[in-house]
């Protein structure tokens, strides 16, 4: 009896009767119906919302492959590409592949031209088709488009000129070099070949061309003297600077020698550029802001102008990029903060015109103020957007914006001519906007060097748009049958004789890295000199050390 009544109470709440006689269950029991039926219903709904996104995804896949094939074409099955490329190749906007075959047919047609008139020699005269030693004969564009010739996949090339810097390149000529400029160009190229392809007989070159420049440093204060004689040594500055040295040139050797110090294993190079800054730390203004001449005995500043144009800027540039090869660890805090001191003296001298306001840099000069900046600073957008990612958001944003203003003025140096190409420097008068004022044009980078950083930080392809108008200025008036030449004279067209090494180095290298992902030649593992040579980003285990 008992079992049959229990059987009886469990078959009672299938019982409708049961139910209406207990309203609140009756709610529950519907509300949990709800619940149920719309869990099910969601989890059926987003099963059939994740396949159809799946199907989506597969789709996209399957057009960027067929994409990538056609861009490779029959090769596509067996093409051997030579590092970076095989880790970074990704499949990209047709428009980018497009663009970016156009200015490495610029490249080859530039490499051609002086491979056919100035082989072996520094620079091509495209005009007289002959060449021209403007750095002792060095080979200087040979070695100054290794890493551009290596990036952009021309093999071939890449190959001749390898050998030709193993079998010919001699650096032992009764020639006054530049510090400098031999630096930057040829140190800096041989480390950047040596990164991409790990052969060492550049690396074996890098060292040995440093090794001709080191007495450089041998001053009383460590502030390298700017010219030596390759063959016999007999460092100095020129009469034209007062016997001064130059703050670019003196502050603009730090990356290529740490990374020569790092891969040699030889810390001498290292500490030689790293006491050029501790001695500049030593007298450093509050507002960062250095004058272009310094004495090398004392280590001071000399009364002299203080710009991030020629002659001041790529020191300012080597603080940041010093502090990102060394990991932005604390042994290389200094560089930052020094860096971080300077932009706020930068942001004292920005000012902006009318009507158009326009911002610019000015120079300095004692307490007066020039208005003129030089297509040379037009760099600034670049290391502005590179540094301001080690801000707090506030200031990160405040210097991000600062570089896109700037490089807006940039652009419009080169929208304001006839020609559609810079000047090479700029005077900002009342309601005149900008005037050019040195009126040639000697195939500059800097503009579409600081376009790259933008459009790699911040994804926007105006940034694009803006070098390729740069890109087709330089097609329509420098490019002749025999190479690429300058103009006299922006606003006439005059065409002059030289085609720069750094237009290869640098100005074809940016313009193609502008139109390739950012994952190509990526800014977490590489960091670019001032020639825009790559070298690659290694572990600095080591504290700061102390020089004397």
């Amino acid at each position: 009896m008992a079992r049959s009544r229990s059987s009886t109470n469990q078959f009672r709440y299938l019982q409708l009767s049961y139910y209406l006689k207990r309203p609140k269950r009756l709610a529950l029991l519907l509300f949990s119906f709800v619940v149920v039926t719309f869990v099910v219903w969601d989890r059926q709904t987003l099963a059939r919302e994740h396949e159809v996104e799946i199907s989506k995804l597969n789709e996209e896949l399957s057009q960027l492959q067929n994409q990538l094939k056609n861009y490779l074409g029959d090769a596509s099955e067996d093409i051997h590409f030579s590092e970076p490329t095989k880790k970074n190749l990704v499949a990209d906007d047709p428009i980018d592949i497009e663009r970016r075959d156009k200015v490495k047919e610029a490249m080859l047609h530039a490499w051609t031209s002086y491979e056919r008139y100035a082989w072996g020699q520094d620079e091509l005269q495209p005009q007289t088709k002959n060449g021209i030693d403007s750095f002792g004969g060095l080979g200087a564009t040979i070695v100054d488009s290794l890493d551009t010739l290596y990036i952009m996949g021309l093999d071939d090339q890449f190959q001749k000129a390898k050998e030709w810097v193993a079998k010919s390149l001699d650096f032992n000529k009764d020639y006054e070099a530049s510090v400098f400029e031999t630096t930057i160009r040829v140190a800096g190229g041989l480390l950047s070949a040596y990164d991409l392809s790990e052969d060492k007989v550049f690396l074996e070159k890098a060292k040995e061309i440093v090794d001709r420049l080191l007495p450089a440093w041998d001053s009383p204060s460590g502030i390298p003297y700017n010219r030596i004689n390759l063959a016999h040594g007999n460092p100095h500055n020129p009469s034209w600077t007062g016997r001064n040295s130059i703050l670019a040139d003196s502050g603009t050797e730090q990356l290529e020698f740490i990374a020569l110090s790092q891969r040699t294993g030889d810390s001498k190079y290292q500490q030689k550029a790293e006491n050029v800054i501790t001695q500049l730390q030593k007298t450093f203004p509050s507002d960062g802001l250095l004058p272009i001449y310094i004495n090398p005995d004392t280590g001071g500043s000399s009364y002299s102008a203080i710009t991030f144009g020629a002659m001041g800027d790529s020191f300012y540039e080597y603080l940041i990029k010093a502090w990102i090869q060394g990991n932005k660890t604390e042994s290389v805090k200094h560089y930052r903060e020094m860096w971080e001191t300077s932009m706020q003296g930068l942001v004292s001298l920005v000012r902006k015109t009318t009507p158009s306001s326009f911002s610019y840099i000015c120079e300095k000069n004692g307490d007066s103020l020039s208005h003129k900046m030089d297509e040379l600073a037009c760099f600034v957008p670049g290391m502005l957007a590179l540094g301001s990612f080690g801000y707090d958001s506030e200031n990160s944003e405040k210097f991000l914006s600062l570089a896109k203003e700037l490089a807006w003025t940039c652009y419009n140096f080169y929208q304001s001519t006839p020609t559609k190409l810079a000047g090479e420097n700029y005077y900002f008068h009342d309601g005149q906007d900008m005037n050019v004022g040195t009126s040639w044009n000697i195939l500059r980078p800097e503009t579409v060097e600081s376009l790259m950083y933008l459009w790699r930080f911040t994804g926007n392809k105006t940034y694009q748009e803006w070098g390729w108008n740069i890109f087709q200025a330089f097609e329509k008036n420098s490019r002749i049958d025999s190479g690429y030449v300058g103009l006299k004279d922006v606003n006439t067209g005059v065409k002059d004789n030289t085609m720069q090494s750094f237009f290869l180095a640098e100005t074809l290298k940016y313009l193609y890295l502008l139109f390739s992902p950012p994952s190509f030649i990526s800014f977490d593992e590489w960091v670019f000199n001032t020639e825009a040579h790559p070298l690659r980003i290694v572990p600095r285990h080591h504290q700061r050390e102390t020089i004397r």
